[in-house]
């Protein structure tokens, strides 16, 4: 497949350049330009339809009722107002606010229609008036291979909109999920995950969702939003989330 990229020449004029995805991805091992020029590009494709989450839980304490408010990303996919996140991120709050854009975007309150911690997926719906919404588009797990190149775009630490570049470091993982059980099929990546990433989409070369980012290996539970980064991050492969979504659509409401 190949990507244009358009940069502004010297005179204001503009130019279309194409390059090979996967070719662009893998000259990262041989010369740093294509890779960059690449990664430029998925960026350009992708970031407007990642979003930052702030869910806000309230709890009875000493001195009254005490808030805290969660970050986490999460990935629009429909235009009418649908984004999918981690079940984990929305846990338990009372209240979500879903940004686009960056910082200084609009924002929205979103209630949860779906969710399920046997999976660690849930899906957030909100009001599309007003806003440009650009969902993004999936491929196939299944069609990855280890030494793949993987872009992670999340809000790390509440700084919307960062990219972060590795590869696909195994595959065929199994990682726990918020129900106590277990998620097959993950995708192993070193893409740096940090508090704030999960939720947020593991891209590959065509500029794809093939993974939604959740966990971390840490020495403690090991979801993003609640360790630090050490270089094995772990994402929920998009055939999972296609199946979720699908049994969304056709009026299933899983919940848990």
């Amino acid at each position: 497949m190949a990507v244009a990229v358009i940069v502004a020449a010297p005179s204001g004029a503009t130019i279309t350049r194409k390059v090979s995805a996967r070719a662009g991805a893998q000259s990262r091992l041989y010369g740093r330009a294509t890779s960059d020029t690449l990664a430029h590009a998925i960026y350009e494709r992708a970031a407007a339809g990642v979003v930052a989450i702030g869910a806000t839980t309230a709890s009875a304490g000493f001195f009254g009722v005490q808030t805290q408010t969660r970050s986490g990303s999460g990935i629009v996919v429909s235009a009418h107002g649908l984004v999918l996140t981690n079940e984990h991120v929305i846990d338990g709050a009372q209240r979500i606010m879903v940004q686009f854009g960056g910082p200084s975007g609009p924002q929205r309150l979103a209630e949860v229609v779906a969710a399920d911690s046997s999976s660690d997926l849930a899906l957030l719906s909100l009001r599309p008036a007003g806003l440009h919404l650009e969902p993004l588009r999936f491929g196939d797990s299944h069609a990855l291979a280890v030494g793949d190149a993987a872009f992670a775009i999340g809000n790390p630490f509440g700084l919307e909109q960062t990219m972060t570049v590795g590869i696909i470091s195994a595959l065929g993982r199994t990682i726990g999920s918020p129900a106590g059980g277990s998620i097959s099929g993950a995708i192993q990546t070193d893409a740096a995950l940090n508090p704030g990433s999960d939720g947020g989409p593991l891209l590959d070369a065509e500029g794809l969702v093939v993974g939604l980012n959740a966990q971390i290996e840490s020495a403690g539970d090991g979801y993003v939003g609640q360790s630090s980064a050490n270089g094995i991050g772990f994402a929920i492969p998009s055939a999972v989330v296609l199946a979720y979504l699908a049994r969304y659509a056709r009026g299933a409401r899983p919940a848990g």
